[in-house]
């Protein structure tokens, strides 16, 4: 399954970065599935890494320094969200994020409700700059403690 699965994501990426446009998004795989989405525009390079919520909760555990960033609308955040979770709708990215979170060197552990909007968040982040951007997908994966 995981060999069809990173040939198939290894086709995905050469057909995006033949597409001639201004960026492209690749996968690099892992032993275990894809670790990190490449964004290149304009011929730079940016990522964010994508890790498990059992990765993000050790980071969280840790004591490092880190930001939660939830990238679901306010009606969600309200019904729960991980303790400490600042909220970003990732539609408000590009407008809020720089006033909300100024230090691009942060390390930034993004989520949502299943995964996508926090890809898009990811992404948005990263081609804001942002250099330590980790994406761990939904809260309905999330089997930690969860504040309302």
């Amino acid at each position: 399954m995981n060999k069809i699965l990173c040939i198939t994501l290894s086709a995905i990426c050469i057909l995006l970065s033949s597409c001639g446009n201004e960026s492209s998004i690749g996968v690099i795989g892992g032993a275990d599935g894809p670790t990190s989405i490449i964004v290149t525009e304009k011929g730079e390079k940016a990522m964010y890494e994508q890790i498990t919520p059992g990765e993000a909760k050790n980071i969280m555990d840790s004591g490092e320094e880190y930001i939660v960033l939830d990238t679901r609308e306010q009606d969600e955040f309200d019904s729960g969200h991980i303790p400490g979770a600042i909220l970003i709708p990732y539609t408000e990215i590009d407008k809020k994020a720089e006033q909300m979170i100024p230090d691009k060197n942060a390390q930034i552990l993004v989520y949502c409700r299943s995964g996508r909007r926090s890809k898009i968040a990811s992404e948005s982040l990263v081609k804001l700059g942002y250099t330590d951007v980790k994406e761990f997908g939904g809260i309905i994966d999330w089997p930690y403690e969860v504040e309302k």
